[in-house]
């Protein structure tokens, strides 16, 4: 195993005379954004590394995901099926941010009442 029980520094100098950097940077948050949804890490510790004329980033942190419903997408559900700001959200969710299966979705259960 690479550095098994090495010293930090010793592993560092290493990896330098391999041509591999790192670099800690600073930074309160990091966010991913997908289609779907925003990965958003808190606290996280970033290193930056170097290697071979390729730049690759190592994060960890405490994670937080975060769907992706915007403000237009409940507001034409609400539209489409006279509901509340609330329950045009939560079909969104339901239905992965797909307006049109909120909307039947929510047309089918008015239909049950």
């Amino acid at each position: 195993m690479l550095g098994g029980g090495m010293d930090p520094r010793q592993m560092k100098r290493m990896m330098q005379q391999m041509g591999i950097n790192s670099t800690d940077i600073s930074a309160k948050r990091v966010i991913i954004e997908s289609e779907e949804s925003n990965i958003i890490l808190e606290n996280p510790s970033v290193t930056k590394i170097s290697a071979q004329g390729q730049i690759s980033y190592q994060i960890s942190g405490d994670e937080k995901v975060e769907e992706k419903i915007s403000k237009e997408d409940i507001q034409i559900v609400m539209e489409q099926t006279n509901v509340d700001h609330e329950k045009a959200e939560k079909a969104l969710k339901e239905k992965n941010g797909d307006i049109a299966e909120a909307i039947l979705y929510l047309q089918e259960d008015k239909s049950k009442d």
